[in-house]
């Protein structure tokens, strides 16, 4: 697996606000990884859900002031 180009395909979904579909395809491709005992690659797809995490979690989230 490309996973350069994968995480640029998830990279346009999340620029587009589609994270659904991000989640799916960082999910799929973290489980691709796994089935051909990539750890290098499951690490890579753990830290995009994570950081599309991140982003929904600043979008969407509770801004806190202080």
């Amino acid at each position: 697996m490309d996973t350069e180009a994968e995480t640029k395909i998830i990279q346009q979904f999340v620029d587009k606000g589609n994270y659904h579909a991000a989640m799916n395809i960082s999910i799929s491709a973290l489980n691709e990884c796994r089935r051909n005992n990539n750890q290098r690659g499951i690490e890579t797809f753990l830290d995009v859900i994570k950081g599309i995490a991140n982003t929904m979690a600043g979008v969407f989230g509770r801004q806190q002031s202080g």
